[in-house]
């Protein structure tokens, strides 16, 4: 086993524990932290796949603005009462224990049998950087893009127009 071989088994172990304890945790603001822990684990991830603009939009996007936006909805529903929280064991969670532990196993076989030992393909190093990505974006998908920041600017004008209405 090399050292890169060693290093992902740690952190795929660490990314498993993570979500394990963020999904346990009665508190959840301590859910949350984990959960900001396995995005960063994730990040890490991309990067062994030589993935550098994923990586970077993994930490800004999630660790960042969706974990702002999840504590936000924590705050605002004030989850402090610990009844509204207890678990109760009905035949819906069991049937979904089952299921959870059915994908386990079927993960398990896939990745006993199917893993190969195949190296990365000699243009990983270049495919994942912002330069690569930002090519491909701005020649074949230029169109799309406009579309896509067209429709974003109508729906930042809506929203501030929607806003304006509401405060006059």
């Amino acid at each position: 086993m090399n050292f890169e071989l060693i290093v992902f088994l740690v952190l795929a172990a660490a990314a498993i524990a993570s979500a394990i304890l963020m999904i346990t945790r009665k508190n959840p603001v301590t859910s949350a932290l984990y959960l900001v822990f396995n995005f960063f684990i994730i990040a890490v991830l991309y990067l062994f796949l030589r993935a550098q603009f994923i990586a970077i939009i993994q930490i800004t996007v999630y660790a960042g603005a969706i974990m702002v936006l999840f504590l936000f909805v924590i705050m605002l529903l004030n989850l402090g009462d610990d009844k509204l929280l207890k678990w109760k064991l009905n035949s819906g969670k069991s049937i979904a224990a089952l299921l959870a532990i059915a994908l386990l196993v079927e993960i398990l076989y896939f990745v006993m049998n199917f893993t190969s030992t195949s190296e990365l393909s000699p243009k990983a190093d270049s495919m994942g950087t912002v330069e690569a990505i930002g090519k491909v974006l701005y020649s074949s998908y230029l169109f799309p893009f406009e579309i896509t920041s067209i429709l974003l600017l109508a729906a930042i004008v809506g929203a501030i127009f929607l806003a304006k209405k509401k405060f006059e």
